[in-house]
Formats: structure tokens, C-alpha cells, sequence
């Protein structure tokens, strides 16, 4: 009586689904753990939700404000800014309006 499943039959079985796996295992980190580690070598974001390397944005060129200068100090030397245009328009207001009611003076005085 011949079996199936003779030792030589086994081993080349077994030979078969090791390479199987071992090729499974290969693949998977070539396509699927190798884009990750490339793309963080490369100093990018990584983006598991999508699978997708991304190039981060440093945030002062999106802010304009200099690297280290936090929120609330580039608000204040921007509020700073708007109060002096707001003193100087002040002023310039009243001095036009001094040189009005000067031009109507003279102009009573006549």
C-alpha cells in the first residue's frame, strides 16, 4: 500500500510553504513596513490613515512671524504696530484740524 503523504512528499511540502512565507514575509515588509522607514529616514511624516509620505511645513513660513516668537508675542508687537498708526493718524487728524480752524480765523478776521 503506497501513501499519499511519504516522507519526500512532506519535506517538499513543508520546503514549499517555508519559502511561501518566508517570500510573504519579505513582500510585506518590501511594500508595506519599508515605505515607513524609508519615508522617516528622509526626515518626512509618515501618514498611517493614508499610507502616504508627507513633507512637513515649517510654521513660520506659514505664520510669517521669525522662528521663536510665540503667538502672543507676535500679537503684541502687532498691536504695538496698530497703536502707533492709530497715534500717528490721531495725530495727523489734529493737526489738520488746527490748521482748519486756523484758515477760518483768518478767514473771520478779515
Amino acid at each position: 500500500m503506497r501513501r499519499f503523504l511519504t516522507f519526500p512528499r512532506l519535506a517538499l511540502l513543508f520546503g514549499v510553504m517555508f519559502a511561501f512565507l518566508v517570500g510573504g514575509l519579505v513582500l510585506f515588509d518590501r511594500f508595506w513596513i519599508g515605505p515607513e522607514k524609508a519615508c522617516e529616514q528622509e526626515g518626512r511624516w509618515w501618514y498611517p490613515e493614508e499610507r502616504r509620505c508627507l513633507t512637513p511645513i515649517y510654521l513660520p513660513d506659514i505664520t510669517g512671524r521669525p522662528a521663536g516668537v510665540t503667538r502672543q508675542e507676535a500679537s503684541d508687537e502687532a498691536n504695538r504696530e496698530l497703536l502707533a498708526v492709530e497715534e500717528r493718524l490721531a495725530a495727523e487728524r489734529e493737526a489738520r484740524d488746527a490748521a482748519v480752524r486756523q484758515q477760518r480765523e483768518a478767514l473771520e478776521g478779515r
